[in-house]
């Protein structure tokens, strides 16, 4: 097995060695595991991809390379440069430092990669790690994620089906809750939350040159979320898999607006 992963933490990021691991053990001794990931952190970017300007991309060893770009720009020169021509098994994205449960979701540089995987025709996936009072202090915060990672993700390829001719292909949003791995009480499959409570904003601030900045800024990422819902279940100690596709449709209404033609 050919497995390709990124992030949007950056080359250097924690949550990425904890991800080659899961890729190690999933793709086995025979298989081959390649790094294509952001020279510095983008996380927030969602599915930017770098349209206006060229990225540059360095090898930084033996199947490893960094981009000047975002995550989708980094599966993009994964499958169209470094591995062109070679077929590619699957695209892991992370695992991020944070959650990307509800709103979360939308601005993730994380979710970003594995939804231009899914675009490209692969099966992907994305892990984050929720950071909480149950594990920001631990040896390795990434510690339920390294523990249950590569158990899932098998799972959930045995049970992948390529989408339709017109269709998205679907891609899946896999969060992990903050806590010890052996506290983890289990999994569940759920739709994306919606906290109620819960928005981005941002801050200002003055530069000593009296210049003026503003700072994006998150809501409390313990806020709860609608009862079934990924926020929901993480924050119950359950690892949350959502499935997702690129398509922003909201079907419910098309037939509602049969009247505008």
């Amino acid at each position: 097995m050919r497995i390709l992963i990124t992030n949007d933490d950056g080359i250097n990021a924690p949550g990425l060695a904890t991800l080659e691991a899961i890729a190690a053990e999933v793709a086995g001794p025979e298989g081959e595991v390649w790094v294509v990931a952001p020279a510095f952190e983008q996380s927030g970017v969602a599915h930017c991809i770098s349209y206006t300007h060229p990225t540059m991309i360095s090898q930084m060893g033996e199947r490893r390379f960094a981009a000047e770009g975002s995550p989708a720009d980094c599966v993009l020169a994964g499958v169209h440069d470094v591995l062109e021509g070679q077929q590619i098994d699957l695209v892991l994205s992370g695992v991020n430092r944070g959650n990307n449960s509800g709103e979360n979701a939308v601005y993730s540089g994380t979710l970003g990669g594995a939804m231009e995987g899914a675009l490209q025709g692969l099966p992907a996936i994305a892990l984050s790690q929720y950071f909480g009072a149950g594990n920001r202090d631990l040896d390795d915060p990434f510690e339920a994620a390294a523990a249950h990672g590569a158990a899932l993700v098998r799972e959930i390829l045995a049970l992948h089906r390529p989408a339709g001719e017109k269709d998205y292909n679907t891609f899946y949003n896999v969060n992990f809750p903050a806590c010890p791995a052996d506290q983890v009480k289990g999994r569940k499959v759920t739709p994306q939350g919606l906290r109620t409570d819960f928005s981005f904003a941002v801050s200002p601030q003055v530069a000593p040159s009296g210049r003026r900045f503003l700072w994006a800024r998150s809501g409390n990422q313990q806020s709860a979320a609608l009862p079934g819902s990924d926020v929901e279940a993480n924050l119950s100690g359950y690892i949350s898999v959502t499935p997702m596709r690129a398509d922003l449709t909201a079907h419910d209404l098309l037939d509602g607006l049969k009247g505008l033609e």
